[in-house]
């Protein structure tokens, strides 16, 4: 019984399963799956680490900061070439302000000493300028005095188009009295030893301070003075200068230079029985072709010259050599040029002068080599030249009693000229300068001895800002005494000498300064002129009064 109950439970079941096995294999109805779950997975939180910055520890050390300057140094080439600077470009951001100043002074030897300048102008378009000077010194000797008056003015004024006006005139009133006669016995009234010279100076110029739009540059200038003499027969004469530069540049390495000059003379010298008048003019052009890079410079000209008619080819060659960076410069080179001769100039260079019977120009041929560098605040500079001097003027003691001199021309000599020169600055608190010059003076035609010229020379000038408010200078003179002629021709040489100067100049206030100079510290009585003593010691101090003028509005 039990058996036949489990059997049919078995069918029944078995046919349920194959009823339901029936109705799955039904294609009709689409397949789906439904899937119920309350799982939802979640992620662990990450552990997070958490930066706190702790406040940079202060550095109480001192960082020291190295500058490396370049050395600034301006240097000049050896050749009598016209300086051409370029225009500054004002600062319009600072005002200009005129400078004026008034010194006096009084000392041992001179008395009075004024010197005083005043300036106008803008600055910038318009610049004017007034001098004036104004001294008297005696010595210990009979008659061994000097004065000195002076006035000067200068004005420059530049228009829109870059064009530039510039010109000066001049007044000076020079007085000697001829204390070097010899014996010293001899008497003499204080008229027959004046010696007064006058000289009136003019000079006009004007230039582009930027090329043309052709690359073109000029520089015409146009100077007069009038010079005489205030003695028993006067002479009087007129020295009139007409220059006329041009030079045309061609890209930035080639130029071409073209330059005329007129220097015109007339002498007129009273006599006894009249007067005699003497014309020097002097003409010539100056054509060149320049070449300049960075390191080569080369001016290859020539310079026809008249000399009162009489023509001269002259050489006009220079040529610089330079390293990169500027601090070395070999030069070489080979010129020629006259030196002007008339009475103010004679008068230049021995102010003992007696009236010029005749007038000569000097032509000089030179040919030299030498270099010039910088080393850090060190300047450096070496020429040797060979120099030919034709109708050199030289002057000798009057056969009478020495107290004039007289000029004698060399018609031809040659000169071995050496010439050293080294230097250093640091900034404008102090700076020294020393220069040797050597001159060897050869093959003379006419002349026993190159008369009153030197043959070693040395100065030495220092400049120091000691503090804010003291300067102190020092100049050394140092030479060897040159050859004089005797009244009976015999030939004799001059004493060297060492003239050491000292100055000193502090403010006291805002707008005044003491000042003080110490003249022949070694109190040495040297005969730079054959019978002319120097003065010995001699002191000059006093006061200088400066102020600044604000520019005028317009």
């Amino acid at each position: 019984m039990n058996y036949s109950i489990k059997s049919t439970l078995l069918v029944s079941l078995m046919l349920c399963g194959a009823i339901i096995g029936v109705h799955a294999q039904d294609t009709s109805k689409k397949k789906s799956i439904d899937i119920t779950s309350t799982f939802k997975p979640v992620l662990r939180e990450a552990a997070k680490i958490n930066f706190n910055a702790a406040p940079p520890q202060t550095d109480s050390n001192k960082t020291a900061l190295k500058y490396s300057v370049p050395n600034q140094q301006l240097s000049f080439n050896y050749q009598p070439a016209e300086l051409k600077p370029v225009a500054l470009a004002v600062d319009t951001s600072n005002k200009w302000e005129s400078s004026n100043f008034i010194k006096v002074g009084v000392g041992n030897v001179h008395l009075p000493f004024v010197k005083a300048g005043f300036s106008f102008g803008d600055g910038v378009r318009s610049n004017y300028n007034l001098f004036a000077q104004h001294y008297n010194s005696k010595g210990s000797l009979p008659f061994q005095k000097h004065s000195l008056t002076s006035v000067g003015a200068e004005a420059s004024y530049m228009n829109l188009k870059h064009r530039e006006w510039s010109g000066n005139l001049g007044f000076a009133s020079d007085n000697y009295y001829l204390y070097g006669y010899r014996p010293t016995t001899l008497v003499f009234t204080k008229d027959q030893l004046k010696q007064r010279f006058q000289t009136i100076s003019g000079k006009v110029v004007f230039r582009n301070t930027i090329p043309t739009e052709y690359g073109l540059n000029y520089r015409p200038s146009l100077s007069v003075n009038v010079f005489n003499d205030q003695h028993s027969l006067k002479a009087n004469e007129s020295n009139t200068v007409l220059d006329l530069p041009l030079e045309k540049t061609f890209g930035q390495s080639f130029a071409f230079d073209l330059g005329a000059t007129a220097d015109l003379t007339s002498y007129t010298k009273k006599t006894v029985s009249g007067k005699t008048t003497v014309q020097n003019n002097l003409f010539y052009i100056s054509p060149a072709v320049i070449f300049k890079t960075p390191n080569v410079f080369v001016h290859a000209g020539i310079r026809p010259s008249w000399d009162n008619k009489v023509f001269t080819m002259l050489p006009n060659v220079m040529a610089d050599f330079s390293t990169t960076d500027q601090r070395f410069v070999f030069q070489l080179g080979w010129i020629g040029y006259y030196n002007k001769g008339s009475y103010q100039r004679f008068y230049g260079i021995n102010s003992w002068l007696a009236q010029p019977d005749s007038l000569l120009n000097t032509r000089v041929q030179e040919r030299y080599a030498g270099f010039k560098g910088t080393i850090k605040n060190f300047t450096y500079s070496a020429k040797v030249g060979f120099q030919q001097y034709r109708n050199m003027p030289l002057f000798v003691n009057d056969a009478v009693d020495g107290k004039t001199f007289v000029v004698r021309y060399e018609s031809k000599m040659e000169v071995l000229q050496l010439h050293g020169e080294v230097g250093y600055t640091r900034g404008e608190q102090f700076s020294v300068t020393s220069s040797l010059n050597f001159n060897q003076f050869t093959k003379l035609q006419k002349e026993a001895n190159a008369w009153g010229m030197l043959p070693i020379e040395f100065n030495t000038n220092l400049r120091w800002q000691l503090m804010k408010d003291l300067w102190l200078k020092t100049d050394v003179f140092m030479f060897n005494g040159a050859r004089y002629r005797a009244a009976n021709g015999d030939s004799f040489k001059g004493d060297g000498a060492v003239d050491l100067n000292l100055g000193s100049e502090f403010r006291i206030t805002k707008n005044f300064n003491l000042w003080v100079q110490f003249n022949n510290v070694f109190n040495n009585k040297y005969e730079r002129w054959n019978q002319y003593e120097a003065y010995g010691f001699n002191f000059l101090g006093g006061i200088t009064y400066s102020f600044n003028q604000k520019p005028v509005k317009k």
